[in-house]
């Protein structure tokens, strides 16, 4: 028998989910027009590979996985792209996003399927597979499912403890298909080397919990084990179910992997066991429509489906004031009902003012430590709520603010109704926006000092060119008179200056004629230059004219 402990805080609100546990799992119609985000990960978007006017297939990758944390996007059925325009996306800032419109030609034509042994593939091949098919956590995080089975471990989680009131979409993928869950978790399990496969399943599940053991059979009992897990929320978190099934209680800032651990959705499982045995990537999954709807249940829905074509399914009352995508704790207002469907859209809860009166008026902390003693990741949400609410967001960071889960246990059980989570949540986004400005700021100064240090580079690059061709004429100057001075100095050597007689005292004209004879003997032993080129007559039309200056010089000096 398995030991299982406790974590910290949690609380236990009324689950309300006999209303759409009852009926099983069906199929929702093909809308009109399918609306595919081209961001279905946490970690990023995905490149477009189509164009408008193009035909695709059903499963056709319309979105290419960008960088190590990507995820293919692919065509939920086949028809025509129409249009890639910014959508609305289900998020609580009502932000657009690129996504393909594709019109369905109902014709349901698949790309071709190809399957992979798990026993023969190689890891790299299986996880590619898993890449490649588009899958993501369906727990909600949507965290690219490739990137986490690269893990070595020696435990593999497999979360089916669906802890949120109102949402069944685990509850009934278990009971009803719970082979490929089992199948899902086996590949996932020898991918990672694990030597063991919990299934956690919440005790107010019996039927999933046996539908999962008539999979496993008793020859399974020791390497796969369903365990039932006491109903507390938030013990469908990661970190608590890892705590309540190993005792492991994982840190702040560290993640399962590093005590040997990891965890998956059961929707995630099924994902995998389709993409890996049947070659089907993630284009559909369970979503639970409770609430405030005359007809509730659960739906297998494409990815892209509007979630105004998918409401009526349920019928939703004429009272019902906005719809909730996700659980009363952790799920946030629609913003708008053309938003589509999504990988991470678990469940559309319709509200009322009947069935989820109003908050009543939020009053002023009284300190009553509730908000402490219910917290499941053992913070202090009191102070955290003082740090966020005075925008101390250095201080809400030293109280470890971003390991918060916002599962709403604080709220759940504050007296004074404060919605902290929500001071939280603020608390976050502002830090993100200026980490983002911060690092945008970082980048500009970065782009400035480099431009600085180019310009100053190229300046002495462009000075040290100039230097040294300066010394190059420099020296090439030198070298031609140094090669002048030799050729003068051989050249005086080798010529036959005629001795000018001492001149007679008081005899002008004897000294003009003596340095005349010696300036001529100096002419007639320098050759004649940039001659080389020049005929004979030439040379010697140049030698006469020499003459007749020296000839004229001369009787300029005599008279």
């Amino acid at each position: 028998m398995l030991e299982l402990f406790r974590f910290h805080g949690g609380v236990k609100p009324a689950s309300h989910k006999q209303e759409s546990a009852a009926a099983p799992i069906a199929t929702a119609p093909l809308p009109e027009l399918l609306v595919v985000p081209f961001r279905q990960s946490a970690t990023g978007s995905a490149a477009i590979l189509v164009q408008a006017g193009d035909r695709v297939l059903k499963g056709q990758p319309i979105g290419g996985a960008e960088g190590p944390f990507g995820a293919t996007v692919h065509a939920p059925t086949s028809g025509t792209v129409r249009a890639l325009e910014p959508r609305m996306l289900p998020h609580p800032s009502g932000l657009t996003a690129p996504c393909a419109v594709i019109e369905p030609d109902g014709e349901e034509r698949w790309i071709e399927r190809v399957p992979l042994d798990p026993h023969t593939a190689d890891p790299e091949a299986l996880r590619a597979r898993i890449r490649d098919a588009g899958i993501v956590g369906l727990g909600g995080a949507a965290f690219p499912s490739h990137v986490k089975a690269k893990a070595s471990i020696d435990t593999l989680i497999v979360n089916g403890a669906e802890c949120e009131p109102w949402i069944t979409c685990d509850d009934r993928l278990m009971r009803e298909r719970a082979a490929e869950v089992v199948a899902g978790a086996r590949i996932l399990g020898r991918l990672m080397g694990a030597k063991r496969i919990l299934f956690g399943v919440e005790d107010n599940k019996p039927e999933a919990a046996q539908a999962l053991r008539n999979t496993l059979g008793e020859g399974d009992s020791r390497s796969c084990q369903v365990v039932a897990v006491p109903t507390l929320y938030p013990a469908g978190g990661e970190k608590q179910l890892i705590r309540v099934l190993t005792g492991i209680e994982i840190p702040y800032g560290k993640l399962g992997p590093d005590f040997g651990v990891q965890c998956f959705n059961v929707g995630t499982a099924y994902a995998v066991a389709r993409a890996v045995l049947g070659g089907e990537p993630l284009i559909s999954r369970i979503v639970t429509l409770a609430g405030n709807y005359a007809t509730p249940g659960n739906h297998e829905v494409l990815i892209g489906t509007p979630m105004a074509a998918l409401l009526p399914l349920g019928g939703p009352k004429p009272d019902t004031d906005r719809v909730v995508m996700g659980g009363p704790m952790m799920g946030f207002p629609v913003p708008d009902l053309t938003v589509p469907v999504v990988k991470a859209t678990n469940c559309l809860l319709a509200m009322s003012p009947a069935l989820f009166p109003p908050p009543p008026p939020e009053m002023p902390c009284i300190r009553c430590g509730a908000c402490t003693r219910a917290c499941p990741m053992v913070l202090q949400p009191h102070e955290l709520y003082w740090y966020a609410r005075s925008k101390n967001f250095g201080k809400a960071q030293e109280y470890h603010l971003f390991d918060c889960i916002e599962c709403g246990c604080c709220a759940f059980v504050c007296p004074s109704r404060i919605p902290l989570v929500d001071y939280y949540r603020f608390a976050k986004s502002e830090i993100r926006a200026r980490e983002r400005e911060k690092l945008a700021a970082d980048r500009a100064r970065e782009r400035h000092e480099f431009r600085q240090f180019r310009e100053e580079r190229e300046k002495a690059e462009k000075a040290a060119k100039l230097a040294a061709k300066a010394a190059e004429t420099k020296a090439k100057l030198a070298q031609e008179e140094a090669a002048k001075a030799a050729a003068g100095e051989n050249l005086g050597a080798g010529a036959t200056v005629p001795a000018a007689a001492p001149p007679p005292a008081d005899d002008k004209a004897a000294l003009i004629a003596a340095a005349q004879a010696r300036a001529a003997a100096r002419k007639a032993a320098v050759a004649p230059q940039n001659t080389e080129n020049l005929t004979p007559d030439q040379q010697a039309q140049i030698a006469a004219a020499a003459a007749r200056r020296a000839q004229g010089r001369e009787t300029k000096d005599s008279v």
